[in-house]
């Protein structure tokens, strides 16, 4: 079963349960799959585009929970934080820093890279390993820097 045709599935089961909260968000997430397949004109996204669609749903709740809590509206935060973790069901464990750390090692033998000129190469090469998964590109670029520094 895809990516997509579970939160299909899991959209029909909170609609049935009458689960407002996971209704709300599953029915914003499918909103948007439905926006970029008419977008491209596909039937179907993949597994891939789907997961860039969650993650950026994650990251503007989480972004947005934070914001909520400067203006000291809890209320309207914990809403954001439980609809973050509604889509987190969906998104895969991210990448741990050993792993990163371990594929940028490997990126930097195999390369050649001597310093922080050789930022873009290492950065390519480590993403494209990860391709598919749950990486954080701005945790990738700061530990390539600390790894290229070092040298």
């Amino acid at each position: 079963m895809t990516l997509q045709e579970t939160i299909s599935t899991d959209l029909k089961t909170a609609l049935k349960a009458k689960d407002e909260t996971v209704l709300g968000t599953l029915r914003l997430i499918k909103a948007e799959i439905q926006y970029e397949l008419t977008k491209t004109g596909a039937s179907e996204l993949s597994d891939t585009a789907v997961m860039q669609i969650l993650k950026t749903n994650y990251k503007r709740r989480k972004d947005t929970a934070v914001e909520y809590d400067k203006a000291n509206r809890p209320d309207l935060s914990s809403k954001e934080i439980e609809e973050a973790e509604i889509i987190s069901r969906y998104i895969p464990k991210e990448v741990s820093e050993e792993e990163i750390n371990l594929a940028i090692g490997e990126a930097v033998v195999t390369l050649g890279a001597v310093g922080p000129q050789d930022m873009g190469k290492v950065m390519g090469n480590v993403m494209a390993k990860f391709k598919g998964q749950n990486i954080d590109g701005s945790k990738v670029s700061t530990l390539v820097k600390q790894a290229l520094s070092a040298r």
